[in-house]
């Protein structure tokens, strides 16, 4: 079936729950799932585009996202929430784009790589510690138009778990519980990438930062 992404709604459908709107797509209600389209379609292209740096690679993940969402909605059984659901579809996507970059151009790359000062395992002694409270850190200036670049640029130089968890956290502003329940990894995993991504990320951003 062609998805048509018309956002027409019927008159009510804004209002309703996450829930209602995924039973009534899967009875085939084309608006209902035009009202999910709608709702989620400017938060994953933003997360895909952070993940890429690609705004036609990001439209084309995002157009993605809710082809396989549509095809497999009927095995859904909200175990997690339909956001999680779609940011798990959306990584898992960006990951394999970035594979497959990788293999094109013959470099091989880990997705479990430490950085430099930290590790991104399940376990050892950055996993459980806290995440630092900088001031001037990388989340509290994301928004900031001037640093634009130069944050998009850094983030592309994280490995995509870190990069991941980052973007979920400090851009999505997603709890540590939900990354975890997304990426399913556990909950002291995602404390340690985040923190590994903000060092990583104030060390390249330093002069910026300190401007």
């Amino acid at each position: 079936m062609t998805v048509q992404w018309s956002l027409t709604l019927s008159q009510g459908l804004g209002q309703q729950s996450d829930s209602a709107l995924v039973a009534r797509c899967q009875k085939a209600d084309i608006a209902a799932f035009n009202e999910i389209v709608s709702r989620y379609k400017g938060k994953i292209y933003n997360y895909l585009y952070r993940m890429t740096s690609n705004a036609e690679d990001a439209e084309d993940l995002t157009q993605e996202v809710f082809v396989r969402m549509y095809t497999n909605i009927g095995s859904f059984r909200a175990e997690a929430s339909l956001s999680t659901w779609l940011f798990r579809i959306a990584g898992n996507l960006s990951v394999d784009a970035f594979r497959r970059g990788k293999k094109e151009r013959g470099v091989v790359h880990s997705l479990d790589a430490p950085m430099a000062g930290g590790g991104d395992a399940d376990e050892g002694p950055s996993a459980t510690r806290d995440i630092a409270d900088w001031s001037q850190a990388p989340e509290s200036v994301l928004g900031r138009k001037e640093l634009g670049a130069h944050i998009q640029a850094a983030l592309q130089r994280l490995p995509p778990k870190l990069r991941s968890a980052v973007i979920l956290h400090d851009v999505e502003g997603m709890a540590y519980e939900e990354i975890a329940q997304t990426e399913r990894v556990p909950l002291g995993t995602v404390k340690s990438r985040i923190y590994n991504a903000r060092v990583a990320l104030r060390e390249q951003l330093r002069p910026y930062l300190e401007a």
